[in-house]
């Protein structure tokens, strides 16, 4: 039989899905401060990793279980309050990063677009796609290419419309240095030796409308090249 030890043992080892569960089958028939705490606890570490892995529904109900069990709590110390109100915070901090994720969504879904419609024109103009959406570490290439004998490392650029200035305009230094970086990451990773070239695509439209406006600028020169 679980013991209230053997729940915080489990705490311990980082094991919460079974401390959480095994908490909640001993306190539904023994609601002592010992059975209380290890209640508690285990239900705070829970709500931890719901926030963690953005299940804010389910961190909400548990937060909501919390204060309806604090009030029977021993706290002299204060310590279940501050664990309580930490729990508050990290769950409004994870709302707004919800919020944050969901106002992104369509700029995302608008590059990814873009990233479709450039690769599907370099195709047209007889590239041949190498890779896309290549990672090292923190920087990432939008689209690799080869064009005969050349390696072309294009950056892609959508934008819904101009009102903020040319899509080209956020091609800055800042950007081309981490955009090299990267590149050279690449050739080193893949041995190449042929030579290349970095582009840049913009596109300027909405998807649903007419066709974009796509601009192809080749051998786009870099400043820290």
């Amino acid at each position: 039989m679980m013991t209230i030890n053997k729940i915080f043992e489990l705490r311990n080892q980082g094991r919460t899905v079974e401390a959480y569960e095994a908490a909640r089958s001993i306190y539904a028939t023994d609601k002592s401060p010992y059975a209380s705490a290890a209640m508690f606890w285990t239900a705070v570490d829970m709500l931890k990793m719901q926030v963690s892995e953005g299940h804010m529904e389910e961190a909400g109900k548990i937060y909501m279980a919390l204060e309806r069990l604090l009030p029977n709590m021993r706290d002299g110390k204060g310590w279940m309050h501050a664990a309580l109100e930490k729990c508050q915070n990290m769950i409004e901090e994870g709302d707004k990063q919800a919020e944050l994720l969901t106002e992104r969504a369509p700029h995302l879904k608008t590059g990814v677009w873009g990233e479709e419609l450039a690769a599907a024109y370099l195709r047209e103009q007889g590239y041949i796609i190498l890779e896309r959406d290549w990672h090292s570490k923190h920087r990432d290439i939008d689209i690799i290419a080869r064009q005969n004998d050349c390696i072309v490392f294009v950056e892609v650029k959508t934008r819904c419309s101009r009102d903020l200035g040319d899509p080209l305009q956020s091609v800055d230094r800042q950007k081309q240095k981490n955009l090299l970086r990267a590149i050279n990451h690449y050739i080193n990773y893949r041995k190449f030796d042929n030579p290349w070239r970095f582009d840049v695509i913009t596109i300027v439209g909405r998807m649903g409308t007419t066709m974009p406006e796509i601009e192809h600028i080749e051998d786009f020169g870099l400043y820290y090249r």
